[in-house]
């Protein structure tokens, strides 16, 4: 009875093992199936990602690259502009020397002086007007101050070189004189 009891032990043991194994190794196979398409998916993702950074890289160095070209050559439109202006003083260089009247040679300065003025203010460049105006330190730099009791104080009397604004910022102050408070 024993032995009976003992075969059927083993049987039971046997049986129990088998069916046991059975899941396991179905689970174990979903697992495997699993991982692989995790690791699938990983990898894409992992490839995408490289792509989107080595666009991104390309990205900032056609950015550098045009942001290099528009500050080397950001001055290239206004000397276009500007060069008629050098031609026609070229052109009165030349002839200097074969001009017999000095009113000539002024009236042709004073042509290229009014076209490149009239160049300038189309840029938004105009001058600061001071002479008989109140001094004011966000348009005038003061280089001396002179008695004159035919004005107020603090009054520009004279510039000794012009102030400029590009639009609605100075670029250049006027170097004034200015009348002392007496």
């Amino acid at each position: 009875m024993n032995e009976e009891i003992k075969d059927e032990m083993n049987t039971n043991e046997n049986s129990n093992e088998t069916p046991e194994q059975e899941p396991e190794l179905e689970e174990s196979n979903a697992d495997k199936q699993k991982i692989e398409e995790l690791e699938r998916e990983r990898d894409a993702w992992k490839d995408k990602f490289l792509r989107k950074a080595a666009e991104f890289e390309n990205y900032k160095k056609r950015v550098e690259n045009d942001q290099i070209a528009l500050v080397t050559y950001a001055a290239e439109s206004f000397i276009k502009k500007i060069l008629p202006v050098v031609d026609d003083f070229e052109r009165s260089l030349q002839h200097i020397d074969d001009a017999q009247d000095i009113d000539n040679i002024k009236k042709g300065i004073e042509l290229i002086y009014n076209k490149l003025m009239k160049f300038l203010e189309e840029q938004g460049v105009t001058k600061i007007e001071s002479i008989g105006k109140p001094f004011d330190v966000h348009f005038h730099e003061a280089v001396m101050q002179k008695e004159d009791v035919s004005v107020p104080p603090h009054t520009v009397l004279d510039e000794l070189e012009k102030g400029y604004m590009l639009k609605d910022k100075v670029i250049r102050f006027a170097k004034v004189i200015v009348s002392s408070d007496n």
